[in-house]
């Protein structure tokens, strides 16, 4: 996650840094002509639940993917390509992280993509519920301290607002490589009554799934000597 931004109440909305290595003059570019066209209206983030994602497109919309913290966008890119018909929204504070996947855009910039450089609660807090088909959760920031948990991305508090955006039958995805924030985001999403975890047993979680793309980030931690665990899970139906 990237650096701190403050609202008007002073409240930390993300933690960390927003920009690495100074940006080169392609990465400018970027920000200046494509991000405009295609990132989230921020008059429409009222955070009061009640917005549509056509409403954030500008026509009606089928299949919804979201990505929280998308680095660099391989993910996010990968599955565009193999859903075209689908809408996918991103969100990644992280400035460097941003331009890298927006360079990779076509020129003009495809349609069916959003993308938000903030905190991605601000939209999904403002999306009305059963919004998302797709939630992904990928090598998130593992916030090793303990006095820092409480900023993992995958929490009590945050699954409650995942389980409402996602519509019924839903999948949301995490990943890490890290063995103890494995553990952790299991267990908290264990907690919620809301989502089914898709395994057996937690040696399953070892293998990716089928048409995975390795990032380059994955392929890195292998490379280190760390593991990669997958975990997914489906939203339940509501009760009527």
């Amino acid at each position: 996650m990237a650096d701190t931004l403050d609202t008007d109440k002073k409240v930390k909305r993300v933690y960390g840094r927003r920009m690495g290595r100074p940006m080169h003059r392609a990465r400018l570019d970027v920000l200046n002509d494509i991000l405009p066209q295609r990132k989230v209206d921020e008059a429409l983030l009222s955070e009061q639940k009640n917005l549509s994602v056509s409403k954030i497109f500008g026509w009606d919309v089928s299949r919804v993917h979201f990505e929280i913290g998308f680095g660099s966008g391989e993910h996010l890119h990968y599955i565009m390509k193999q859903f075209p018909d689908d809408v996918f929204i991103g969100a990644e504070p992280y400035i460097n992280g941003m331009t890298s996947f927006l360079k990779e855009c076509s020129a003009p910039p495809e349609e069916n993509f959003r993308v938000h450089m903030d905190d991605a609660l601000m939209v999904l807090n403002s999306l009305e519920d059963a919004s998302v088909d797709f939630l992904y959760i990928l090598n998130p920031d593992p916030w090793p301290k303990s006095r820092h948990r409480k900023r993992r991305i995958v929490n009590e508090a945050n699954l409650s607002v995942y389980a409402r955006v996602l519509k019924d039958n839903g999948i949301m995805l995490q990943t890490t490589d890290v063995d103890e924030l494995a553990d952790w985001m299991l267990m908290q999403s264990l907690q919620c009554k809301d989502f089914e975890w898709l395994a057996e047993s937690f040696e399953d979680c070892k293998s990716a799934p089928n048409g995975w793309m390795a990032t380059r980030y994955e392929n890195k931690g292998k490379d280190a000597g760390r593991t990669q665990t997958y975990l997914s899970y489906r939203r339940l139906p509501r009760c009527i």
